[in-house]
């Protein structure tokens, strides 16, 4: 298992790595701010049995 993946900041579309911890569980959720704008994203991990992660985040509210 790769032990960093990206997602897309949802505010300024930069693409943003970040750590993965595979003892936090299979389907992790948690906020974090973009290293780039400061925009809250709540980030979604999950994890496959063979080791592989899908991250994904969303806007941590609405911004309109």
């Amino acid at each position: 298992m790769d032990s960093e993946a990206t997602y897309v900041c949802d505010a300024c579309g930069e693409e943003i790595v970040i750590p993965i911890d595979p003892t936090g569980g299979t389907d992790q959720e948690y906020v974090e701010d973009c290293p780039v704008c400061c925009h809250p994203c709540v980030i979604h991990v999950r994890l496959t049995a063979d080791g592989d992660a899908s991250v994904s985040s969303s806007p941590e509210q609405d911004r309109y």
